[in-house]
């Protein structure tokens, strides 16, 4: 039996994770920075497409299909990081802050 952190759950409030807030409708540093990694992607995996219909070999697609995916994972790290900084620092109180990093914990299980 592993001890816990914890001594008792925390209710799971019902508002969902809002990954990556925009103030008055301007962008933030860190919806900039995944926005900017998407479009990364995005130009990869135009490459991609382009290697494939010019029939380039396997292996050389399968290394930029590689890439293209740990950047997409870095990406969703990144995403996540950033989450869990501004729930923190936008917390009341440290339960509050304890409960988005176990929210975002459970974004992590699940889509990680």
């Amino acid at each position: 039996m592993t001890a816990s952190l914890v001594p008792s759950p925390l209710p799971t409030p019902s508002r969902p994770v809002s990954v990556l807030q925009s103030h008055n409708g301007v962008r933030t540093e860190h919806q900039r920075e995944v926005i900017n990694r998407l479009k990364r992607i995005e130009g990869q995996v135009r490459g991609l497409i382009e290697m494939v219909d010019n029939a380039r070999p396997c292996e050389d697609v399968a290394q930029q299909m590689s890439a293209a995916r740990k950047a997409m994972d870095k990406a969703f790290y990144r995403m996540i990081a950033c989450t869990v900084m501004e729930a923190v620092s936008d917390s009341a109180s440290e339960v509050e802050a304890f409960r988005e990093v176990e929210r975002s914990t459970r974004i992590l299980e699940k889509y990680a």
